[in-house]
């Protein structure tokens, strides 16, 4: 059985009187693309902040690894191999697409904070920062300003941060937000080889369902604030209890919409 890389224990976080995540218990296997579905108001936002560190549960555990990061903030995730991304892009605008990459991976260095050191001595972020670019489509713009790329390059741009720190966990928080139908395939088979060629855990939220049903290797849906169902894609699309309070059809019906008319 593959190894729990990534787990949640009876999890709870309220805001006032407001319930936003209530006793959610999920085991993330190791090397698995896991998504995290569920209507709007569901808490998987919520669920996905405590899962990073960047806000605490007010009950229950996280474990990565058997170890306890309940308390441990967001910035102190990101060191021990787990890398977020958010709905929102999230860059430098003014520096280069290769500027924005070398400083992720330099963040996590020795040298993170030595500005007055010679140029020999940042080479190696400099040949991974060249990799990483060209691991995500992007060397022919590395000299382009992150602020003027195309929002799909922009995604791209943001993997390549995360990457940067090389991660064995990449938390993905909406990645199809605000892209073009056209250009969702593109990036979901850059993370489906991301995930592939570097044995990485890809934990996503995500609401296009055809992306979540074609790339996951288990779903976990949830409903207000707590886990409605989990299983296979296959097991997901059959569970009437799923249909009801969040599918509604509505996989079904956007899988007819592509289907050519009689």
């Amino acid at each position: 059985m593959p190894e729990t890389i990534l787990e949640t224990r009876d999890l709870r976080k309220a805001f006032g009187a407001l319930l936003a995540v209530d006793g959610v218990s999920v085991q993330v296997q190791a090397g698995a693309i896991h998504s995290i579905i569920g209507p709007n108001g569901a808490g998987k936002t919520t669920f996905f902040n405590l899962l990073s560190g960047n806000i605490r549960p007010t009950s229950g555990q996280v474990l990565y690894k058997g170890r306890d990061i309940t308390k441990l903030p967001l910035y102190r995730t990101a060191h021990i191999g787990m890398g977020r991304s958010f709905q929102i892009t999230n860059l430098f605008p003014n520096l280069t697409a290769f500027e924005n990459v070398r400083l992720a991976c330099q963040a996590m260095g020795r040298n993170n904070f030595s500005f007055w050191q010679p140029a020999r001595h940042f080479t190696r972020y400099t040949d991974r920062t060249v990799a990483i670019l060209e691991q995500v489509g992007l060397a022919e713009r590395a000299g382009q300003l992150a602020g003027t790329l195309p929002h799909g390059d922009q995604r791209k741009l943001e993997l390549g941060i995360i990457l940067g720190a090389d991660p064995e966990v990449l938390l993905l928080d909406e990645p199809t937000a605000g892209m073009a139908a056209e250009q969702v395939p593109e990036l979901m088979t850059l993370i489906q080889q991301i995930q592939q060629q570097g044995s990485k855990t890809v934990v996503l939220v995500e609401h296009n369902m055809n992306v979540v049903m074609s790339i996951s290797d288990r779903i976990t849906v949830m409903h207000q604030g707590q886990v409605l169902a989990e299983g296979t894609p296959a097991e997901i699309a059959a569970n009437e209890t799923v249909q009801s309070a969040y599918l509604g059809g509505l996989y079904e019906l956007d899988q007819q919409d592509r289907e050519p008319a009689a």
